[in-house]
């Protein structure tokens, strides 16, 4: 493996040599960056990817997708990997050796879940506790317990929740708890790469070897360098998890109808309604993110109107369809980002529902009549969804629910409500391949103005 080692330590830390680091052990400047990264979400809340892409930028790419890879099995483990930890230590680790803990983690979450050589995780565990003055005392713990693990396998993992406590008892009340149970199982399995085609989408699905789903995206089980695919720089295609991409569907948009998509960025959705002919205008509140959704939609040459501002409080319309992917905890994407299950609590599912209450306020007035709204968020949390259609038809008399038909857009009976509302969950879609099973968990509700 090609190694470079990064500077990627923070000041306050001791310098390179105190730490006594181990250059000459392959690959531990990888796991270095997986440790760190795991740090910053766990102990500062900072997204994955954003960490990732500090400690990673002086590894080549090989190097720099296996850190990802070592860094988001982890935390998708998280909960099982830290009851069997726990369970093999006589006592627990001071605080003052938090890093222990991590590296043992990360270790065992290579040996268990991941292709690596058992050797390569346990002498690249010791050596990140050598390096470090308070781990350091601690390097013989990390080899026995990690070889402890290596010897037994996955036979001595507990069967816990891999996420915590709290969003399982929330999917515990609004699925039960045996839906709960297999929602955690599912959200630890990787998700596999779903596409989104501009056109001929069976045609693209055979090209690239992947499998049209019924609902019409193209999932691919190894793709290996997305922008190398076939399609890519042509602009084919965009990557959009299946459930992602049924929000715009709803509409059926039309050649020359008007749609605004709130809260746009990246750009996904509004690429599907460009796509059908439709004439969009894509609102967001970030710059930053709008000129990602610009640079998208150039590449798929495709055209929307791209307008800065609030999706709370802007003003525009009527329009025959508006679209909201509204700000949410994110929790139904754990098998894509799972960060999401550390870095969020109770409190900020409360505040992002205030949020969607004003927006969706908002864009009730922005369809004209006989129009359609759709909202949706990519959350597990009723508070984010079924609860939020339900506030707004109480508020208002101008609006009613237009249900989603069983087979429409491709969608399963099982993946609707009882008030026809579409509710996919990541245990939807089975496959035999577990490679090809799974949805993100999403809420979409179509509503119609009188």
């Amino acid at each position: 493996m090609n190694e470079k080692t990064p500077r990627t330590r923070q000041p306050s830390r001791p310098a390179p040599a105190a730490r006594g680091r181990a250059p000459d052990v392959p690959g531990v400047g990888v796991r270095r960056a997986a440790v760190e990264a795991i740090e910053a979400v766990l102990e500062k809340g900072r997204p994955l990817e954003e960490a990732l892409e500090r400690l990673t930028r002086e590894l080549d790419d090989r190097d720099r997708a296996l850190a990802r890879m070592i860094a988001a099995t982890t935390l998708r483990r998280l909960g099982s990997l830290s009851a069997l930890i726990r369970s093999m230590l006589e006592r627990g680790l001071p605080a003052s050796a938090r890093r222990v803990q991590t590296i043992l983690q990360v270790g065992a979450a290579q040996i268990l879940f991941m292709d690596v050589p058992d050797h390569a995780a346990v002498s690249t565990g010791v050596a990140l506790a050598s390096e470090d003055q308070a781990s350091a005392g601690f390097k013989g713990l990390v080899n026995a317990v990690l070889r402890r693990i290596a010897r037994e396998g996955a036979s001595s993992l507990p069967d816990v929740p891999e996420q915590p406590q709290w969003m399982i008892d929330g999917w515990t009340a609004a699925y039960g708890p045996q839906a709960a149970h297999a929602i955690s199982h599912a959200l630890a399995q990787e998700a596999a790469l779903d596409l989104t085609a501009k056109a001929d989408a069976a045609e693209w699905a055979e090209k690239l070897g992947g499998h049209l789903l019924p609902t019409g995206s193209i999932r691919l089980v190894e793709a290996g360098n997305v922008p190398a695919l076939a399609g890519f720089e042509e602009g084919a295609w965009w990557v959009q998890d299946a459930a992602a991409a049924l929000p715009a569907l709803l509409l059926h948009a039309a050649p020359g109808q008007t749609i605004a998509d709130l809260c746009a960025a990246p750009g996904g959705k509004t690429a599907q309604l460009a796509a059908s002919g439709a004439r969009v205008t894509a609102v967001d509140r970030s710059g930053q993110r709008l000129r990602r959704l610009t640079q998208n939609l150039a590449r798929l040459t495709l055209e929307a109107e791209v307008v800065e501002g609030d999706a709370a409080s802007w003003k525009g319309g009527p329009f025959d369809g508006v679209l909201i992917d509204a700000p949410c905890s994110a929790t139904g994407t754990i098998r894509r980002h799972p960060d999401v299950a550390w870095t969020k609590s109770p409190g900020d599912i409360a505040s992002l529902a205030g949020l969607q209450a004003r927006i969706l306020r908002n864009a009730a007035d922005l369809v004209k009549s006989g129009g359609v709204l759709v909202y949706s968020t990519c959350s597990l949390e009723p508070e984010e969804g079924e609860r939020q259609i339900e506030a707004l038809l109480a508020a208002r008399e101008d609006f009613e629910r237009d249900p989603v038909r069983p087979g429409e857009c491709g969608i399963d009976a099982a993946w609707i409500n009882a008030a026809g509302e579409v509710r996919t969950l990541p245990v939807h879609l089975p496959d035999a391949d577990p490679r090809l099973a799974g949805l993100d968990g999403f809420f979409a509700a179509r509503l119609r103005r009188r």
